[in-house]
């Protein structure tokens, strides 16, 4: 038999949660190619090693652009790559997939979406919204007559969504999230110290010492390597927590406007459920250092960070397909 498997198909990862066992996979989105014979040498991580790394005639590509499939092709190898590897294919049968999308997708990236997953080897193949797909891996029960909010901030985009009863109320999509926040730290660098790094690079600053909010008493730094603007030679500088703070502010304030204009087109009796069960943050970028504490102030409600933020939205996925084979509703797939 086949073994029905939950994608999290995100602009930075691609996680892979296997009915009865969790989450098997967990690799980067991005795939090596020989542009002169347009082969595929390498996926996910392999590929991820290469990036700013590879001759002219080798290009790491990242497939999917701001949460949606930029480049069909490879976007169907990557997925039949990994889905080969975990081995989920029966004999006579092929795995049901549930995958998700941003809240604002259109009818055409939607099919772009379960053409490339059919392609790659699926069967019957669901598509479902992230924030509630994150919702329910955060342990979330979306099914109640109550309000629950979720910011999922992933890679490409960040999706805010209010459920209840099962189904998104109110929710906006904006193309702003960790990639944007890498980009802000390359520029600042630049900018203040005439220093050009790759996104490798801001993404590790991050990780290490980014936090969302300025304090004169954090004196956390760490050495930055790269190549110097003006000479062209190679140099290190160190930088300092409250700059990245600096760097990435204008990402911060543009999710908190989303948020705060999700709350404002809800009904009262959610937004009074929302002020008593917080808001959950879930994604890669909930690990952001003080992020809980600069959105719970501007929007004045508890936020909470889920337990294993970057795994929600494949996990919800696999307890949503689960949900979905055991109660048939044709409006789950909405082809």
């Amino acid at each position: 038999m086949a073994k029905d498997i939950g994608i999290d198909l995100g602009t930075a990862n691609v996680l892979i949660y296997l009915a009865g066992k969790g989450i098997v996979l967990n690799e980067p989105s991005v795939v090596a190619i020989d542009t002169k014979t347009n082969k595929v040498l390498a996926v996910g991580e392999e590929a991820y090693r290469m990036v700013g790394r590879t001759p002219s005639n080798i290009r790491a590509i990242r497939p999917l652009k701001d949460g949606v499939i930029s480049d069909f092709d490879i976007t169907e190898e990557m997925l039949t790559y990994f889905i080969n590897k975990l081995d989920v294919k029966g004999f006579m049968s092929k795995p049901k997939i549930m995958i998700c999308a941003p809240t604002n997708v259109t009818e055409i990236e939607r099919n772009a979406i379960i053409q490339a997953a059919e392609k790659a080897g699926g069967g019957q193949v669901y598509l479902e919204e992230e924030p509630k797909v994150a919702a329910v891996g955060a342990g979330m029960d979306v099914w109640k007559p109550q309000g629950n909010m979720v910011i999922d901030m992933g890679g490409g985009t960040s999706d805010i969504a209010v459920i209840s009863l099962g189904d998104i109320v109110a929710s906006k999509s904006i193309r702003v999230a960790g990639d944007k926040m890498n980009a802000e730290i390359v520029n600042y660098i630049k900018q203040h110290h005439n220093l050009v790094i790759g996104e490798h690079t801001a993404e590790n600053i991050k990780i290490q010492i980014g936090t969302a909010k300025s304090d004169p008493e954090d004196k956390t730094e760490m050495e930055v390597r790269g190549r110097d603007a003006v000479t062209g030679m190679p140099r290190a500088i160190k930088i300092t927590s409250n700059e990245i703070a600096d760097a990435i502010q204008d990402t911060v304030q543009l999710i908190i406007a989303g948020a705060k204009e999700v709350l404002e087109s809800i009904p009262p009796e959610l937004a009074s459920d929302i002020v008593d069960r917080g808001v959950m943050l879930t994604g890669g970028g909930a690990l952001l250092k003080n992020i809980d504490q600069v959105i719970a102030d501007a929007l004045t409600v508890p936020v909470i960070i889920s337990e294993n933020p970057l795994d929600n939205v494949a996990k919800g996925a696999g307890i949503l397909l689960e949900h979905y084979v055991k109660n048939p509703k044709p409006k789950s797939n909405k082809e």
